[in-house]
């Protein structure tokens, strides 16, 4: 019960997510209980992290093998899920998504705000539109959520343990990366990565500390801690004077996206903000802009309804798959495909609004 009211807390940034999602239609098969048995008795996983450092060089993550739990064929796609393990008690579902004919496609990392689930990855529908034109997703969901969220007292949640949420998220993509490097059948020098809330701020963070990364989307990052916390929408009111302590935020400031942000030299940058978004405060979302490097494309839309209209079918992630694409020796590179249109969007300048 205490779970499901958080999700009720989110108010307008779950109507975001919502638009982006499309609904399961094939049922999915739960791992096997031999592979169950496999993974518990394979060798311990390291218990050293230092959640201070975006960096594994301070950390002991162990991965132990992977676990193929089905692979689905489809005329258009393949779709794996692989049990991926690191870190004692916590395994994660890893969707591989291939498009069919390609033999090393570039790579989407796709992640979801909290509380996203991982069912949006089952749908045939999305798996068509994000592997569309040759490219591969790869798909998950961050630490203390969905199936993640395990063994807990229910007092603590993504916020509650921020820190741990965090920097265990961006650790976590690179280790996925580690891996998809060993397969050899991806694009390992074309990686992007998808992000929405608290997926576009761990994808800020490991963008900055994993090269490998070239392109970022982010929607509506959450950030700019103690303003956040004073703000969103997202906390509960008797909840937030103990993540207002120095202690709290003293923990979290080596992982605001604001620091990071204007470090990001190299990557493709597109922030997309939804200004009726409560649980990214007005004061977040201007802040977040602000450190935005002067290169990146920023996007900003008026009202949840304009941001759905635009993003229909694949066009949200359209603009992802052509920074990942090779530029043409005659050409610049392709530039955002987008155009504004009939007021439902406005492209801006880092400092314009």
């Amino acid at each position: 019960m205490q779970y499901l009211w958080r999700i009720r807390q989110l108010g307008s940034c779950a109507v975001l997510v919502f638009f982006l999602l499309v609904s399961a239609t094939t049922d999915w098969a739960q791992q096997t209980g031999s592979n169950q048995a496999k993974s518990l008795s394979a060798r311990p996983v390291g218990n050293l992290e230092d959640w201070n450092s975006l960096s594994l060089s301070n950390s002991d993550l162990i991965p132990e093998r992977p676990l193929l739990g089905e692979k689905y064929d489809n005329p258009e796609f393949t779709r794996e899920l692989w049990q991926v393990k690191w870190r004692q008690g916590d395994p994660i579902d890893l969707y591989v998504i291939r498009p069919k004919g390609i033999a090393k496609p570039p790579a989407v990392l796709y992640l979801y705000s909290y509380p996203s689930e991982t069912e949006i990855f089952r749908s045939d529908a999305y798996c068509v539109n994000v592997t569309r034109n040759g490219f591969a997703a790869i798909g998950f969901v961050s630490a203390l959520t969905g199936h993640r969220y395990t063994n807990r007292p229910m007092k603590q949640w993504f916020v509650s343990e921020l820190q741990e949420a965090l920097g265990s998220s961006v650790h976590d993509v690179q280790m996925i990366l580690k891996y998809l490097s060993t397969r050899d059948d991806l694009d390992m020098s074309r990686i992007g990565m998808f992000g929405v809330g608290s997926g576009a701020t761990i994808a800020i963070l490991a963008a900055a500390s994993d090269p490998r990364i070239k392109t970022i989307d982010l929607i509506d990052p959450w950030g700019d801690w103690p303003d956040w916390i004073a703000k969103s929408s997202l906390i509960p009111e008797s909840e937030r004077p103990n993540y207002l302590k120095p202690e709290f935020l003293k923990k979290v400031a080596p992982l605001d996206p604001i620091e990071w942000l204007p470090q990001l030299k190299t990557q493709h940058i597109r922030l997309q903000q939804v200004l009726d978004d409560s649980a990214t405060p007005k004061v977040v979302q201007e802040r977040i802009k602000a450190a935005t490097p002067g290169t990146a494309r920023v996007v900003a839309f008026d009202t949840t309804e304009q941001f759905s209209r635009a993003v229909s079918g694949d066009t949200i992630v359209q603009w992802m798959k052509e920074q990942l694409q090779p530029a043409s020796p005659l050409q610049p590179a392709v530039q955002d495909s987008q155009n504004s249109t009939s007021g439902k969007q406005k492209f801006v300048s880092n400092h314009d609004y």
